[in-house]
Formats: C-alpha cells, sequence, structure tokens
C-alpha cells in the first residue's frame, strides 16, 4: 500500500538523499552534507541539506547580524548592562529613531538616533540582498518569481514605515522604532494621532486581506488533509492529470461553499490575498500625515462614518 508523507502519516517515507539540480556554470557550491531528522520529517520533508547561501546570501546574513547586534547592545546598555534587566525588560526596551529636530539628518547624534539609522541601513541591506538572492535563485532554477514578488510586499510595507513615509513628512522621527512594545505604542499613537485608523480605508482592505488569506490558507490546508489518503498533496500531477483526490475535493467545496476553487487557482487566490495585505496596508500608512491628516473627519465628509 502507498504511503504519503504528512502531518498525520505514521511511518515516514524515505529515498535516496535529494542533492538538487544542477547549478549553472558560475554559481557557488552547495555546503553541508546532507542528513535526515525524524523531527523535520513528522513535519515536512526528513532532509536536511545542502544548503546554497552564495554571495548574496552571506552578504544579507551579515548585514541582519550587525542591524541585529547595534539594535541588541542598545537595549542592553539602556539598562547598563545589566543582563537579568535586560531578559526581564526586554519586551519593553526599544532603539529610537532620531528626535523631530534633526528632521532628515543624515546621521545626528549616535545616542540621539544615529544608531538606529545604522540599524536600518544594515537591516534594509539585509532585506534588500535576501529579496535578490530569493529572485536568482528561482530564476537558477527554473522556477517562476512568485515567492520573491510575495517578499516584495512585505519589504514594500517596511519600507514605507522606516523610510518612504518619513522622507516625504520631512523627518525620521516619524519612523518606527525598533523593539516589540514599543513598536506596538507606536501604532496605537499612530491611530489615535491621524483620527482612528480603522477610518483608512486601505487600512479596511489590508485587514480584509489578512482575514481573507487566513481563512484561505487554513481552507485550502485543510483540504488537502482531507483528501490526503487519495494523493491528494501531490497537486502538481492533480492539476495536470484530475484524480478521485481533487474530483472529491471540488465536490466538497461546491457542497460546502457553493463553488469550486480548482487545486491551481486556489493558490492564486492565496497568493494574492497574502500578497495584498502588506500592499493595501503600505498605501494606507503612507497617505496618512501626508494626505490626510484625520481619517474620522474623511469618513464623515465621504459619508463613511457619522459625526461624533
Amino acid at each position: 500500500m502507498a504511503s504519503y508523507q504528512n502531518l498525520l502519516t505514521q511511518v515516514q517515507v524515505r529515498g535516496p538523499v535529494e542533492t538538487g539540480v544542477h547549478l549553472p556554470q558560475g554559481n557557488d557550491p552547495r555546503l553541508g552534507e546532507p542528513f535526515f531528522l525524524r523531527l523535520a520529517g513528522i513535519l515536512g520533508n526528513a532532509q536536511i541539506g545542502p544548503i546554497y547561501l552564495g554571495g548574496l546570501g552571506l552578504l544579507s546574513l551579515l548585514c541582519g547580524f550587525i542591524a541585529f547586534e547595534i539594535i541588541g547592545l542598545n537595549m542592553w546598555a539602556s539598562v547598563n548592562w545589566n543582563p537579568a534587566q535586560f531578559i526581564r525588560q526586554l519586551p519593553w526596551l526599544s532603539l529610537q529613531p532620531p528626535g523631530p529636530e534633526y528632521g532628515l539628518q543624515i546621521l545626528p547624534p549616535l545616542q540621539a538616533g544615529g544608531w538606529w539609522l545604522i540599524a536600518g541601513f544594515f537591516l534594509t541591506a539585509s532585506l534588500i540582498l535576501w529579496w535578490v538572492r530569493t529572485y536568482v535563485r528561482a530564476k537558477a532554477l527554473g522556477l517562476g518569481t512568485h515567492v520573491a514578488w510575495a517578499f516584495g510586499a512585505a519589504i514594500w510595507l517596511y519600507l514605507v514605515l522606516g523610510f518612504i513615509r518619513p522622507v516625504l513628512m520631512g523627518s525620521w522621527s516619524e519612523a518606527v522604532p525598533f523593539g516589540i512594545f514599543p513598536h506596538l505604542d507606536w501604532v496605537g499613537t499612530f491611530s489615535l494621532r491621524y483620527g482612528n485608523l480603522f477610518y483608512n480605508p486601505f487600512h479596511c482592505l489590508s485587514i480584509a486581506f489578512l482575514y481573507g488569506s487566513t481563512l484561505l490558507f487554513a481552507m485550502h490546508g485543510a483540504t488537502i488533509l482531507a483528501v490526503s489518503r487519495y494523493g491528494g498533496e501531490r497537486e502538481l500531477e492533480q492539476i495536470t492529470d484530475r484524480g478521485t483526490a481533487s474530483e472529491r475535493a471540488a465536490l466538497f467545496w461546491r457542497w460546502t461553499m457553493g463553488f469550486n476553487a480548482t487545486m491551481e487557482s486556489i493558490h492564486r487566490w492565496a497568493w494574492w490575498f497574502a500578497v495584498l495585505t502588506p500592499l493595501t496596508g503600505g498605501i494606507g500608512i503612507l497617505i496618512t500625515g501626508t494626505l490626510v491628516d484625520d481619517w474620522h473627519a474623511w469618513a464623515v465628509a465621504h459619508h463613511y462614518a457619522y459625526s461624533l
């Protein structure tokens, strides 16, 4: 009896080590000797490695490490280098951007926001280098670039919050601090400052796509698990050669949802819903304070909300 690898499979199927397709000329070699880990096999593919890092990946990790160190050491210094207090207060610690008096100064004093700018530079460089790596790796393997553009949508929101909008507003002080609760405090203050962000239509769209993407991913994952006993997780084969798994899944969706997403179209639905979450959210943040100063007043003027 055939056995397929999924979360509910008791027996893990293990074949020969997969080293990947041949790399084009001029690519760095893959690193590490592949091995199998049973715990990984419970959640997915049991093979670990080999890893392809390459020059772009190495630079990205290096820049990310520098940013991480700058942020962490500044937070530690803020509690007088006390390890116990650092761990205890970590969720509340932050690295703040420069104050409004510095405007868009390229390098204000280090203790007055300069470290924030340096950390932001290296973090941004890390993200962009990893995006380029993702794009180049997809091309090298003959894949579509869907993952790169989805990652790019998240980078768009990050750049709006920390670079594009502050530049348009003329001050780095408009940017988000590094930190867990300070970041959340910034969001709450931002909403109150501009008349309640809930009245921002692009914010509404972003939340709709956020909830919609979680719903689509959950429903699709559940459906594939439900038909995995018929080989439903082999979705590429089911797309090109429809079998009993896709037939049953389609019937279930028509019975419960009233229409059917195909084995191929559901991924496009989920991809667009997920990508549009940060895209619309970024637009909503970008026009706040630049085009609209009070979202509640805007909503009242456009018959979107009642006057208080």
